[in-house]
This record gives structure tokens, C-alpha cells and sequence, in this order.
């Protein structure tokens, strides 16, 4: 396989993977951190500085963006799931009401 083949085939499982678990309810809402991982440094370069919801709900959206899903939903977009040949995985979530274009 070429370099090329390898990305392509690890988009290809991203992609499923999420149709999956849209499939099973789960989405943007889903996407979260622990608690911990919110709350403020003791020490360091960030002390006294908490990862906010607002910089996790930026990454997500450059992160869905860089991925080519819905930054709403969080999910794969049929035009996505199309152009990596996953149509009959978009038509799937098509007719459960799951997909954007």
C-alpha cells in the first residue's frame, strides 16, 4: 500500500467508527473531558488557569472542520462518507434522520 492507501483506509475507520456510534445516540454532546481535566493548574505555565467548555467547543469545531463532519452535530456528513466510498454508511444514517449534507 502507499502512504496514501494507509491515510486513506485510517479515514475510512475514523468515519465508520463515528457512523457507529451516531448509530447508538452518541454525538457532539458526547465529546467532553473529565471534570479534572477542567479544573484550574496548581502550578506551571497555566496555574490558576482552567480549560474552559469554550476552548474545548473551539477545538471541536476546528477538529469537526479538519474532519469534514457537521460542527453542530458532530457527525460525519453524507458528502464526507461519499467522497471516502462509504455511501451505502451515509445512506444508513440518512434513514435514521442522522445526516447533514
Amino acid at each position: 500500500m502507499t502512504m496514501e492507501e494507509y491515510m486513506q483506509a485510517g479515514e475510512r475507520a475514523i468515519n465508520l467508527t463515528r457512523s457507529f456510534n451516531a448509530r447508538e445516540g452518541l454525538g457532539r454532546k458526547n465529546d467532553t473531558l473529565p471534570k479534572r481535566m477542567m479544573e484550574p493548574l496548581p502550578d506551571g505555565a497555566f496555574a490558576g488557569k482552567p480549560f474552559s467548555q469554550e476552548i474545548l467547543d473551539t477545538m471541536l469545531d476546528n477538529y469537526y472542520e479538519l474532519r469534514g463532519w457537521n460542527k453542530k452535530t458532530g457527525l460525519p456528513t453524507r458528502a464526507r462518507l461519499e467522497a471516502i466510498g462509504l455511501g451505502t454508511v451515509a445512506e444508513q444514517l440518512d434513514e435514521m434522520n442522522l445526516l447533514s449534507n
